[in-house]
């Protein structure tokens, strides 16, 4: 007679004791009473529910995500396969572009209405299985994810879209990332792993989701430590991408970000490729994308690299109407990095705030949206107009610097009245840089 998990504690006990009483109204020897106690407490603590086995790991569920590489239908086959011992995890909510994500399949409960998949697992588990499309374009001609004969390049996105889950109270996954690859090819991304096999874990989330930028296939890669933080330059063989370069570059850089930013990842994964891939740089968790053929300092004294690095490195959520934000701090720090390190004269400094100042007056907006080009350089104006006053206004104790990290450090969205609060606190007053008249298209 077993006890099973979902017996209470008295009914266990209750089935020991009547065990124990029909053996000793019967002759039994010693070794043989021991051997019956000891089986009475495994009845009475099973290995999955065990004493010694804490709550968080009762209620947590296991999920591997296999990925393999097909090079002849450009694309991945997907399996996420689960494992849990009491149903932690009750229901998997996933929207998915069709075009991109094809062939669900899947045991249990699964039903697919247009671009939204739901699934309900069996008590126990099971699996799921698609297949992903490698090949993304980002315009007309480049990509933004490739499978090619020899490399890949992409987002964790791009083989397993967003999803959200319905769980028992508390419950979190433990999740896994693997890769099953062509004889000759190995795998980069920003988790700890070996072998092929990552865990993918966010300290942040219950539920983990490989996310960021991988580079599969015939690698080369460069590892240093700059700081407290690993920096891992990626990308295929071939494609004339600097690694040692950008190491020495971020090791005169590197360190002024983390005075910046003291949270700063103690991890960042570089991946880079040539054409077809999109030229230009691309942020993700801990990782980031840049095209190979991009200068590390550009002629204006901007730096595409530090300005990813920024967004890597800035994780507070900013709503649409504040990108203009986050994409006027990376451009602004891109250039003052380079100018505190030495990288830049003050004489090449004042060149590159006036050329972002000109770019910027063919703007009428800055709260429109997605921040590119001339709102991008009239929101630098913005910044340095700001750190300005602040210094002016506090005679050099506090600076721009101040308010970034206070940003950074905040639970709350990144919005114009967060700008606005964080540098009235240092200068007592409502900053006049951020005023509507200084703002074009954005509410007083």
């Amino acid at each position: 007679m077993n006890c099973i998990p979902e017996m209470q504690i008295p009914t266990c006990w209750r089935a020991f004791l009547k065990a124990v009483r029909s053996v000793l109204l019967r002759p039994v020897g010693y070794v043989s009473f021991v051997g019956l106690a000891v089986t009475a407490a495994a009845w009475v603590v099973p290995d999955s529910e065990g004493a010694n086995q804490t709550s968080a790991e009762r209620n947590q569920y296991k999920l591997e995500f296999e990925v393999t590489p097909d090079i002849a239908a450009a694309g991945a086959h997907v399996e996420l396969r689960l494992s849990q011992t009491r149903r932690q995890l009750r229901k998997l909510t996933m929207r998915f572009d069709p075009q991109r994500i094809q062939d669900v399949r899947g045991d249990g409960g699964l039903r697919i209405d247009g671009d939204v998949l739901t699934w309900v697992p069996d008590q126990r588990g099971g699996s799921l299985k698609w297949f992903a499309t490698l090949r993304h374009q980002r315009g007309s001609k480049n990509y933004d994810a490739y499978l090619d004969t020899d490399w890949a390049v992409f987002r964790g996105e791009d083989i397993v879209p967003r999803a959200s889950t319905r769980t028992v109270k508390d419950a979190t996954s433990e999740t896994w990332l693997s890769f099953r690859l062509p004889v000759g090819w190995s795998s980069t991304t920003h988790y700890f792993g070996k072998d092929d096999r990552y865990r993918v874990n966010n300290p942040e989330r219950r539920f983990d989701l490989p996310a960021g930028w991988f580079a599969l296939g015939k690698l080369g890669v460069r590892y240093e430590a700059i700081g407290k933080t690993r920096v891992k330059v990626a990308g295929p063989l071939g494609h004339g991408i600097r690694r040692m370069d950008t190491l020495a570059f971020l090791h005169w850089t590197l360190p002024e970000f983390q005075q910046l930013l003291p949270s700063f990842p103690k991890r960042i994964t570089i991946i880079s490729a040539a054409a077809p891939m999109w030229r230009g740089g691309l942020s993700g968790p801990r990782s980031l994308f840049i095209h190979a053929d991009l200068p590390l300092m550009s002629e204006n004294s901007t730096s595409t690299l530090l300005h990813e690095i920024f967004h890597v490195a800035f994780a507070p959520y900013q709503p649409e109407q504040a990108d203009w934000i986050i994409e006027g701090l990376s451009e602004y720090y891109g250039i003052m990095i380079l100018s505190r390190t030495g990288g830049i004269s003050d004489k090449r400094l004042k060149q590159a705030l006036d050329f972002q100042a000109e770019w910027g007056k063919t703007t009428t907006s800055l709260c429109t949206g997605d921040s590119s080009g001339a709102i991008t350089a009239r929101a630098v104006t913005v910044l340095a107009m700001l750190d300005d006053e602040i210094r002016r206004e506090t005679r050099n104790g506090h600076s721009l610097d101040d308010v970034t990290r206070d940003l950074a450090s905040s639970d709350a969205e990144v919005t114009l009245d967060s700008l606005r609060r964080s540098a009235a606190k240092l200068i007592g007053t409502a900053p006049e840089s951020l005023s509507a008249k200084s703002l074009p298209g954005c509410e007083a």
